[in-house]
């Protein structure tokens, strides 16, 4: 049940998704086996923050990496991707930008960040890092819990589910990429990460 949320781009901690997981986490006792980093703009950086945060949840749970899932939104959920090949562990993936370098080419600029107005530099660099980690194909697919919407204006749900084959796979019917109805959603990421009710404490 260790789990580490990465967010996407332009978003943060305060995103409405990982605060539903984290009061999820709260509300069973388990917070301390709940991580969600901040990620900064560049990719290779997000990507050491992550591994690096994975690896502290590991050493403070006392539990093998093989344990950890992954819960990524969007740019987070090609991030999680990478990082489940890596570490081999499981990962959740929501509305994820599986061709990240591709998607975000059209993002280089200056932006603020959705829930704050603080500034963020996404620089041409950044494309080229999304490259040189992205993987080609997922191996042992079984590990994966694709959740993606048919709604989502932002990229397509059939690349997510093309790329994911063999996956476990919940479509969603309309909705947005924000997952504005991700609460219905909820208990299923709660279960592929392997909370039951054996794990709560009160």
């Amino acid at each position: 049940m260790m789990t580490l949320y990465l967010h996407g781009f332009r978003s943060s901690p305060n995103s409405f998704k990982a605060q539903l997981m984290r009061e999820a986490f709260a509300t069973r006792g388990l917070l301390d086996y709940w991580c969600c980093p901040r990620l900064p703009a560049s990719p290779r950086a997000a990507i050491d923050l992550a591994q690096a945060q994975a690896h502290e949840l590991s050493r403070q749970c006392a539990r093998p990496l093989s344990q950890l899932s992954i819960v990524g939104s969007s740019l987070g959920g090609f991030y999680a991707i990478v990082l489940a090949q890596a570490l081999d562990c499981r990962a959740v993936l929501l509305n994820p930008a599986v061709h990240a370098a591709r998607d975000l080419a059209t993002q280089v600029g200056k932006h603020t960040l959705y829930h704050s107005d603080e500034p963020m530099t996404f620089l041409p660099e950044y494309v080229n890092e999304l490259a040189q980690m992205s993987v080609e194909k997922i191996s042992k697919p079984e590990r994966y819990l694709l959740i993606a919407a048919t709604g989502d204006e932002l990229l397509d749900w059939r690349e997510m589910a093309a790329f994911m084959s063999g996956a476990k796979q919940i479509i969603v019917p309309g909705s947005d990429h924000g997952l504005s109805d991700f609460e219905k959603y909820l208990p299923d990421v709660l279960r592929f990460a392997g909370m039951t009710a054996k794990n709560q404490t009160g």
